[in-house]
């Protein structure tokens, strides 16, 4: 039954977006006005201002669709909610994408303004602007769009905007309730969310969920991707004398922070990037199913190297895919004094390392901290929650202040559940390729409310193209993936799990 169901299914959908390639580009094109539209409002997560404009036009396009859309106040700014007329006969699908943005710097970008949005086709070397105007004769699927949120994570709201529309146009009946959860604090960890998902859990109550956030697979394949790891954060401060003294006065006499520190982290990790403070690593056990799973991810580990120039991986996991399954411990920032043309001869009054932490299922992110702290200890440090006062500084010979950031945890569904198995089905008759199943990915997106309070399982359905600069200046999405996403939502919102 099933069988034949997908291959009705797959016959009517490709008449409308294979056979019939003016429809899906006419929606494209409205799709890349809208998303335009979208992009051009700032949506800096550090700036309320900014969340407030974005959901006024987000109640617009969505009513606009039929949705019925709330603010959900949270301790901090609101979320956005919006779900069309409920069935009781209907499973219920919850859909959680983010409309904030990281911060942008313009000088950094090729574009004057981040938030207008602009067309590029490649070149040689890079990409060339190119008039909107020339989207009139045709939509070249390999040109982009530039613009902060393009990808992360404004387009995909768009395409899925798009996806209704077609689906209204066909006739098609969504088997479905639908509901849709946007933050507006994703870039800045969310941290109302699960205060915020406990407090309206009736509301979002849902069978199932669909995270639509992120890059599909660099080999361009369909992704579904069942967890991806936590994260928290750590910042260490080693300190010398109390203020920056004169390297040749006291060189060989003051104790230099910078070494103090370079001595500490050294000492967290082998030369094979293994992390070696004592039960970092305990309690994660790959099995041969979840193996297979793992080694069936199309990734090449030497284009890999290639592409970020480095000669050898370190080796907490043989392959890409195996390192992903474990907690990280990560130098993101180091501080200390002045470098390039501000150099001085000094040496300085402190040395900051900034760690981020990033977890697994297996691991909670406030004990992987504590084994930190228990590790530094042992290398003689007294450790602080401040800078040290006078009294502290003479009292102990090497002192470091540790502050901590908030949890965000880890979240894995299991590999063979039914949901799961339907949203890849799906996508595999939809666009007649295999789908990348993911177990775990790097990245951290703030789902773990939602699975601890509402007991459902999760995706990630990712819809924008792996090169897509996320978080960085040129931020970009491909055009194809706009089409892509669209024809991802048509499938998934009208095809039944049986």
């Amino acid at each position: 039954m099933k069988k034949s169901f997908l291959l009705l299914f797959s016959i009517s959908f490709f008449s409308i977006f294979s056979q019939d390639s003016t429809g899906i580009k006419s929606q494209v094109a409205h799709a890349i006005n809208e998303l335009k539209d979208f992009v051009a409002i700032p949506n800096d997560a550090l700036n309320a201002d900014d969340i407030d404009d974005n959901i006024i036009w987000l109640k617009k396009k969505f009513g606009e669709r039929g949705f019925n859309t709330a603010e959900l106040k949270t301790d901090n700014l609101p979320l956005f909610f919006a779900a069309l007329p409920m069935e009781d006969s209907k499973p219920t699908m919850l859909i959680y994408m983010h409309f904030d943005g990281q911060s942008v710097d313009p000088s950094k970008w090729d574009q004057p303004n981040p938030y207008q949005t602009v067309l590029k086709k490649p070149i040689e070397n890079g990409f060339e602007t190119v008039s909107f105007d020339a989207l009139d004769e045709d939509i070249n699927y390999d040109w982009r769009l530039f613009g902060r949120s393009t990808s992360d994570d404004k387009g995909p709201i768009v395409m899925f905007l798009n996806a209704i529309d077609l689906l209204k146009q066909d006739g098609k009946e969504i088997p479905y309730n639908i509901k849709i959860i946007l933050d507006g604090e994703e870039e800045k960890s969310s941290k109302p969310l699960p205060a915020a998902v406990k407090e309206y859990r009736e509301l979002l109550k849902a069978d199932f969920l669909v995270i639509n956030d992120g890059p599909v697979h660099p080999s361009g394949n369909p992704t579904v991707i069942y967890g991806c790891r936590g994260i928290t954060s750590m910042t260490l401060t080693t300190h010398g004398p109390v203020k920056p003294q004169h390297s040749g006065h006291y060189g060989n006499y003051a104790p230099n922070p910078g070494f103090q520190l370079a001595h500490l982290l050294a000492t967290m990790k082998d030369a094979d990037g293994r992390v070696i403070i004592p039960g970092y690593y305990e309690g994660i056990l790959i099995d041969d199913s979840a193996m297979k799973v793992l080694k069936s991810v199309p990734d090449n580990d030497a284009v890999i190297s290639e592409k970020l120039q480095f000669k050898s991986a370190e080796k907490v996991g043989s392959f890409y895919q195996e390192a992903l399954q474990y907690p990280s411990l990560n130098i993101r920032g180091l501080n200390s004094g002045w470098v390039g043309k501000k150099a001085r001869t000094i040496i300085p009054e402190s040395a900051t390392a900034e760690l981020d932490l990033r977890l697994v299922p297996e691991s909670d992110g406030t004990r992987l901290k504590k084994l930190v702290k228990d590790h530094i200890k042992k290398q003689g440090y007294y450790i602080l929650d401040h800078m040290p006062s006078k009294e502290e500084r003479m009292a102990h010979n090497k002192i470091i202040s540790i502050t901590e950031g908030s949890v965000t945890d880890a979240f894995r569904t299991d590999l063979d559940n039914s949901y799961g198995n339907f949203l890849v089905e799906t996508l595999k008759t939809t666009f007649e390729k295999d789908v990348v199943q993911i177990r775990i990915m790097g990245g951290t997106v703030p789902i773990a409310p939602f699975i601890n309070e509402l007991q459902i399982p999760a995706f990630i359905v990712p819809m924008v193209n792996s090169d897509n600069n996320q978080h960085s200046p040129n931020e970009n999405l491909k055009i194809g993936q706009l089409a892509y996403g669209i024809k991802a939502f048509y499938g998934i919102l009208s095809n039944k799990n049986d």
